[in-house]
């Protein structure tokens, strides 16, 4: 019988869905520790394997057709050997556009507003006015209008702000944005913005991108918001940035190790929030993937048209296969 291995948190009800959507496969359902081994016994594998796997034996064996990704990354799948196989591969991009937004309206609002600040004196038990920034009217750049970005672009219009985005297929262009600049144009994007918020993808030609040349480029006292990943951050030259002034501020749901480091300075910077990759959490998350799961399960079984499915050489979906729930 074929098999459909399932690596993450469900219940008996979210496996129930999952069988119906798929009948004829028995499921094996992994945690981080099986999946190691499990994932060798897939044809289709449903979830987020946050343990290194040997994707190059899983692509030599041929067994594995589809992976549907719990996640929106798909660093922790796509290998060389699974680009360069069959397989099909779906992402999560989007699925978590709302909660996104909200964690990253939470940490910008935060440091203009200079809640750090005021929370040290709070404990200090001081009640000092210092100055604060503002959100309205703000030219704010977003790296990588995928399904985050453009839920973020959405959430934040009704603040006045004027939005110019970088992306991969600037021939996409939402309503609230007012300029979608090709991906090569990261220096220009970060030249004009107030605010640089990332939402990007990591692979290998974003790894470390927002770099020292980056920080040169932007205003002196603009913020940087990274609600992407923490590898496409160079965090040396993000401390010398901060530390020089050239930067008011930085609001970091990722970092380039997780859990950060204790002896990290980003800890300690008094321009910095760190929240610790939380961007997704939602109450009903498990619920969400599992829709998903179960409607690009039934699509790749029926031979449809796939949500999200990932051009694996870009390492993410074209737009016009995004999945955004209502």
């Amino acid at each position: 019988m074929k098999k459909l291995v399932v690596c993450y948190p469900v219940e008996d009800r979210h496996l129930q869905a999952i069988q119906e959507a798929a009948p004829g496969y028995q499921l094996l359902v992994a945690d981080q520790q099986t999946i190691v081994d499990l994932i060798h016994h897939a044809d289709l594998f449903v979830g987020h394997a946050k343990v290194p796997v040997d994707w190059d034996r899983v692509a030599k064996s041929g067994r594995l057709k589809f992976i549907q990704s719990s996640a929106a990354g798909l660093d922790h799948c796509l290998a060389p050997s699974i680009i360069d196989s069959p397989v099909v591969v779906c992402s999560a991009s989007g699925l978590f556009a709302d909660q996104v937004a909200e964690q990253t309206l939470a940490l910008l609002l935060g440091l203009l507003r200079g809640i750090p600040v005021f929370y040290r004196q709070q404990q200090n038990r001081e009640f000092i006015r210092r100055p604060t920034a503002d959100l309205h009217r703000k030219r704010i750049g977003i790296v990588g209008l995928g399904g985050n970005g453009r839920r973020l672009a959405q959430v934040l219009e009704p603040f006045r702000v004027t939005i110019r985005a970088t992306d991969y297929f600037p021939e996409h262009k939402p309503t609230q944005v007012q300029e979608l600049l090709p991906h090569r144009q990261l220096l220009d994007l970060a030249a004009w913005s107030e605010i640089l918020i990332l939402t990007l993808p990591l692979n290998a030609s974003t790894r470390g991108i927002i770099d020292r040349r980056v920080f040169v480029a932007m205003p002196k006292g603009s913020y940087l918001i990274n609600v992407a990943r923490g590898q496409c951050v160079n965090e040396k030259d993000l401390i010398d940035g901060l530390d020089s002034g050239q930067l008011a501020g930085a609001g970091l749901d990722v970092t380039a190790v997780e859990p950060l480091p204790a002896e990290s300075p980003l800890y300690a910077h008094p321009n910095v929030l760190i929240t610790p990759h939380v961007g997704a959490q939602s109450g009903p998350r498990y619920d969400d993937s599992t829709r998903l799961i179960c409607e690009n399960l039934r699509r790749y079984l029926a031979g449809e048209p796939l949500y999200n499915i990932v051009d694996k050489k870009l390492g993410f979906p074209h737009p016009s296969v995004l999945y955004l729930p209502n």
